[in-house]
């Protein structure tokens, strides 16, 4: 699964650990999602687009083997 956290995170400038509390989660779950090692939950991924306030497609994709 690919995901553009980082990208938004730029446009609010905002650091992990800042996103991490707004969702309540620690800075490494940020950390380890951005890079692909961790797979967020549906209702991990519906606060971070909702935070965003960007359309859940529009910032976790996946890959294109399906």
């Amino acid at each position: 699964m690919q995901n553009t956290i980082r990208v938004e995170r730029a446009r609010y400038k905002i650091t992990q650990a800042q996103l991490a509390e707004k969702v309540a989660v620690s800075r490494q779950t940020i950390h380890a999602i951005e890079t692909g090692k961790f797979v967020p939950s549906t209702v991990l991924a519906l606060k971070i687009s909702k935070f965003f306030n960007v359309e859940l497609e529009n910032i976790f994709q996946l890959d294109s083997e399906i």
